[in-house]
């Protein structure tokens, strides 16, 4: 991965007070594209995201066939490319995690960790990595010492053994905020190795109170009323208990991320979103692109041509034009 990566997606200044035209949720290929086409349409757009290896894009190895890109590149600098490309023509970008939405309102709400953030226009494209069962203990013990933000809850557990669950650079740097208040962070990577830059993995490894699991499987959060531990499978050693008083889960799955929704949007039986030609969905002013649609071909360049079409879309009713006009070539 390009030493340049690690300066991707630095925090912006993302005015929780200002109203922007266009929020997209999720940065990967689908909303990178779009806020690449809206900014250059010069419609203030924000885009919120987890992170560059939240997605399945930044998590791929290997690229070789995305067009006009020949040589073989990694997901994360792939994407990483598109949201500079995005942020040299004015979109910014907030890494943060988006904990749900008033798209009923006029504009649209979208509350995430760091602030309450405002539009006109809402694009859905946040992908296909959600998880579709829990880990035993999980539901349980949620808001009991389990938890999703370490942001929001780290300081809760000061002086105390924590532990992470994840193996993507949001999983690493939640697990960094939690070194400065926990005792030692039992981080817990379900595969052999990090899926995520590699300057992000250097500083965790380089903290005195982190415990680095490689192969480790998170199998059951334990406890009554609180967390006491969790019990975890090592593929080296084989099942441990670890005792901990707090849980932050940042694993992934394979269907479509919804749940920030709160319901607000039908679903499709597999539980994907639905949108017209325009990429509409059933609430004006709301988008959805990407592999949270689950209609298409997933792969990357099948998403941008999403983003960039619904981004046209959006220009075209913002405008008040009844045809695309932009010239996008420029």
């Amino acid at each position: 991965m390009a030493d340049s990566l690690e300066l991707a997606f630095a925090l912006n200044n993302a005015a929780p007070e200002q109203i922007w035209d266009v929020i997209v949720v999720g940065g990967g290929p689908a909303g990178a594209t779009a806020a690449l086409y809206l900014a250059r349409a010069d419609l203030k757009t924000l885009v919120i995201d987890r992170g560059l290896t939240a997605g399945a894009l930044g998590l791929t190895g290997r690229i070789a066939n995305y067009p006009g890109v020949p040589e073989e590149i990694s997901g994360a600098e792939l994407l990483y490319r598109m949201r500079q490309q995005a942020e040299r023509f004015g979109a910014t970008f907030l890494q943060d995690k988006v904990q749900s939405v008033d798209l009923e309102s006029d504009p649209k709400l979208v509350f995430a960790n760091t602030g309450t953030y405002s539009a006109r226009v809402a694009v859905i494209a946040t992908g296909s990595m959600g998880r579709s069962q829990r880990v035993k203990g999980e539901d349980e013990l949620l808001g009991r010492g389990v938890s999703y933000c370490a942001t929001c809850d780290g300081a809760f557990f000061r002086g105390q053994e924590v532990a992470v669950a994840g193996n993507t650079d949001e999983a690493i740097e939640e697990a960094l905020f939690l070194t400065r208040f926990a005792s030692r962070v039992h981080f817990l990577c379900p595969t052999p190795q990090l899926k995520a830059p590699e300057h992000l993995v250097h500083e965790l490894t380089a903290q005195p109170n982190v415990k680095l699991y490689l192969g480790a499987t998170l199998r059951e959060i334990l406890g009554t009323d609180q967390v006491t531990g969790v019990r975890v499978n090592l593929r080296s050693e084989g099942e441990i208990v670890l005792p901990v008083s707090g849980v932050f889960v940042y694993l992934q799955g394979g269907r479509p991320i919804t749940d920030f929704l709160g319901g607000q949007l039908p679903l499709s039986e597999t539980g994907c979103l639905q949108v017209d030609a325009e990429f509409r969905t059933a609430l004006p002013g709301v988008y959805a692109v990407g592999d949270v649609l689950c209609n298409h071909i997933k792969q990357a360049v099948v998403a941008a041509a999403e983003g960039a079409s619904a981004a046209m879309s959006i220009e075209k009713v913002l405008r008040r034009r009844k045809q695309i006009a932009v010239d996008w070539s420029k």
